[in-house]
């Protein structure tokens, strides 16, 4: 079961692929790791600068099946025709909602609706 309790102490570091220290891309793998699924790429570095995120989001998403939103699927989140956020899907009290990380203010839960409402688009990726 998931505990979000753990996500609290996260600060958002730009680039940040380490637990505590996690950027968008890094709290999709520290929680995929912690749901007992097969970690993604790391892609150290790479962030929203010079279209990094959208480049290697593309390229993961090739070699991964589009689904309905699920306990541990990566979200994608596009402004424009450009993926400029990622997620994650977590199930909390029997809710599914999505789990990002942002400067100022670190990790966050909301209602899959919710977060979706502030895209252009969302994709969800297993």
């Amino acid at each position: 079961m998931f505990n979000p309790d753990k996500y609290r102490s996260v600060e958002w570091q730009k680039g940040g692929r380490v637990y505590p220290e996690l950027d968008c891309f890094g709290i999709v793998n520290e929680i995929r790791r912690d749901l007992g699924l097969e970690p993604w790429p790391d892609f150290a570095g790479v962030t929203k600068d010079d279209n990094g995120l959208d480049r290697e989001a593309r390229g993961l998403m090739a070699d991964l099946q589009c689904c309905e939103p699920e306990p541990g699927a990566g979200i994608a989140c596009y402004s424009g025709s450009v993926v400029t956020h990622v997620a994650i899907v977590v199930e909390i009290d029997g809710q599914l909602c999505a789990a990002e990380c942002n400067p100022r203010t670190n990790v966050t839960f909301l209602p899959l609706a919710r977060f979706a409402r502030r895209f252009v688009r969302v994709e969800y990726y297993q």
